[in-house]
């Protein structure tokens, strides 16, 4: 018996024994009087089996032929085979004119072993990774944004460096968001304060490798893995959330601790929360940090601190025109036209972005004088200048960069996590 028709005999022995009212009875089982006298009938008679539904066990009445359910289940397999029972049932019916329940196939699909019940779907197992031995072996890097001022100040970006095999806080420093500028200034930093790692260990984020599908221009580094190929620095990319648990718990713990220290130094603005992190930094490590299985540091000095600004930089190649010029972000660019730069053309010079909004233009490590030339009609006025006018209009260009020589366009767009943009000196 279900549990329904245990309920309904209780009712009913409570009827009989004039311990309930029929139409208390009735309301009780949602049937009408009559029903509880049909079924009280049924007791007498036939006793608890009475009760039994006599179609219990009885084919129903919307039973499929095996020829259909083998068709439906065919069609599944060979076109749905990765869809759910809801919207496998709905496919069925706009594309293939098959009108079926999608209980029924989802039990079809489970008999096919096509679909897994909820119990059938084991959790995959996710089993520890034991630490790196040696300190500056591997370290774990991940943005958190988070209204880390509470209502104080605006939602930011904690970027975050710990170390694999002691958990120590390693660097870090708020951004307005993970952006590729971002972490040109927190990896230099680091660099700066503990020297070259071996290994970064990183989510997916498009910062950190190539996400476009089909990408098939440029050498299939980002930015940020171009930079850190230059100093001879592994990127390694997880492949889940839990891969790089340490970092992710430390979020965590930061989301709860920071937080509530920097509410109690009334820190509100990224600049002064920047200058406080040092001292949080040393608070932590002397709670959590652990001690390496391997005393030896294999963190790299760098030869020339100085150098690191030209490796964390935006980097990229054009080539120059006859005319002298190229064009970056939308802007051309006008080079000086001496003896070396006019030996230039159809050669490729290369691009230096610099976070702070400085812009260098490279052929081989030299750096060359321009200017920027907004006037997109000029430009293409210069362009379509035959050889003999040449010399006219390289002593236009001449006088315009003595107007402003090597000075970027006001025009040029900003990528995210770049600073204002800055005269060069």
């Amino acid at each position: 018996m279900s549990a329904e028709e245990i309920d309904r005999l209780k009712l009913l022995e409570l009827v009989k024994d004039k311990r309930l009212k029929v139409t208390q009875a009735a309301t009780l089982m949602g049937v009408s009087r009559r029903q509880v006298y049909r079924l009280l009938e049924k007791y007498e008679t036939d006793g608890p089996a009475g009760l039994v539904s006599k179609k219990r066990g009885m084919p129903s009445n919307r039973a499929y032929p095996e020829e259909f359910r083998q068709r439906a289940i065919s069609i599944v397999r060979e076109k749905y085979s990765d869809f759910g029972p809801t919207f496998a049932a709905e496919k069925l019916s706009e594309n293939h004119d098959i009108s079926i329940s999608k209980e029924t196939l989802r039990l079809w699909m489970i008999e096919e072993a096509m679909w897994a019940t909820r119990a059938q779907r084991i959790k995959r197992v996710h089993q520890p990774r034991y630490r790196r031995e040696c300190f500056g072996e591997l370290v774990q890097i991940d943005g958190s944004q988070h209204w880390w001022f509470e209502d104080r100040g605006p939602k930011c970006t904690l970027l975050v460096y710990i170390d694999d095999a002691t958990s120590q806080l390693m660097h870090m420093e708020f951004a307005p968001s993970e952006s590729a500028f971002s972490y040109f200034n927190a990896t230099k930093n680091y660099i700066e304060k503990h020297g070259k790692p071996l290994a970064f260990y990183s989510d997916k984020h498009g910062v950190f490798r190539v996400n476009k599908k089909g990408a098939t221009t440029g050498d299939g580094m980002t930015q940020f893995g171009r930079a850190l190929h230059e100093l001879q620095i592994q990127i390694i990319c997880a492949n889940t959330p839990q891969a790089k648990g340490r970092v992710e718990r430390v979020n965590r713990t930061l989301q709860d601790r920071l937080v509530k220290e920097m509410r109690l130094e009334g820190i509100s603005t990224m600049k002064v929360a920047n200058d406080y992190l040092g001292t949080y930094i040393r608070q932590h490590n002397s709670k959590f940090a652990k001690d390496p299985l391997n005393l030896k540091n294999l963190h790299r000095p760098v030869d020339d601190i100085d150098e690191l600004e030209d490796y964390f930089c935006w980097k990229e190649d054009r080539t120059v025109s006859r005319n002298l010029t190229l064009q970056y972000d939308k802007v051309v660019y006008m080079l000086e036209p001496t003896e070396f730069a006019k030996g230039l053309w159809k050669k490729r010079v290369t691009i230096y972005d610099y976070p702070d909004g400085r812009l260098d233009i490279r052929y081989q490590g030299r750096s060359l004088r321009y200017s920027s030339y907004d006037k997109v009609q000029q430009v293409r006025q210069a362009q379509e200048t035959d050889s003999k006018r040449l010399d006219e209009v390289l002593d236009f260009i001449k006088k315009e960069q003595e107007k402003n020589p090597m000075e970027r366009s006001k025009k040029a767009p900003r990528r995210t996590g770049q600073g204002e943009r800055k005269k060069q000196q």
